[in-house]
């Protein structure tokens, strides 16, 4: 067994010196990442509510010739529903949806069929980071270019 002695170790002066590149480190690259955060969560509520939930949607319909009520929501895209109009040839679950249908920020996704912007089909949207229907911030399926 070796002995320590005087010389090994770390001094409180080297220690300050790793602290402090530390933190001039992280006050380098802390901002760069800091508005990250809310682009993500834009990117996710857009790619719910032009993608993943209207693709599911989109094979509810095919297999049922009708999408779901306002009344049956988006729970009709993971379980059966058993409010009229009773889908005859519903194979779902069409979406794998952990945690209901809630939008990064918790709020639930809004769904309306038929629509009142898109009167064929349905409105799909997340209230955004605001979580208020005045329409600062929202994401819907209405203003989607790729959607015609």
């Amino acid at each position: 067994m070796t002995q320590l002695n005087e010389k090994d170790g770390f001094t409180l002066v080297e220690m300050l010196l790793v602290v402090m590149i530390i933190a001039t480190l992280a006050a380098m690259i802390v901002p760069r990442f800091a508005g990250r955060a809310k682009e993500a969560k834009i990117a996710a509520a857009t790619a719910d509510v032009r993608s993943s939930i209207a693709a599911a949607l989109d094979l509810y319909e095919v297999d049922n010739g009708v999408y779901p009520t306002t009344e049956q929501g988006l729970q009709a895209l993971v379980g059966a529903p058993s409010t009229p109009p009773v889908p005859q040839k519903w194979r779902g679950p069409y979406l794998k949806k952990k945690g209901g249908f809630n939008d990064p920020w918790g709020n639930p996704y809004q769904y309306h069929c038929p629509g009142i912007h898109n009167t064929e089909d349905y409105d799909l949207y997340s209230m955004g980071p605001g979580g208020t229907e005045d329409g600062n911030g929202q994401i819907t399926n209405w203003d989607d270019p790729t959607k015609s």
